[in-house]
């Protein structure tokens, strides 16, 4: 079920550094080194595959930008928020 904007601004509460942001769940992790953005990057591909619900990811030297969506609902679910969740605790 696609979540209103009030609903994802309350989840929000609970993942700090996310934002809402063009209809995705965004977040820039930084890190000290490409090695070290690879690393987490992998590590957050694991966890994609276990929910099977995987996010875009643009890696920019030790940045690493996550976007999630539920494409196949047209919106954000709590599939997102649970993703988001998980990879909040790598």
């Amino acid at each position: 079920m696609v979540l209103n904007e009030k609903q994802i601004q309350t989840n929000l509460n609970q993942l700090p550094g996310w934002e809402y942001n063009d209809d995705y769940l965004v977040k820039t992790y930084k890190f000290s080194d490409f090695k070290a953005s690879l690393t987490f990057v992998n590590s957050v591909g694991d966890l994609a595959e276990e929910a099977n619900h995987h996010p875009d990811i643009v890696i920019q030297y030790h940045n690493v930008k996550l976007s999630l969506r539920s494409h196949d609902e047209d919106g954000i679910t709590d599939k997102d928020f649970d993703l988001a969740g998980k990879i909040e605790k790598l």
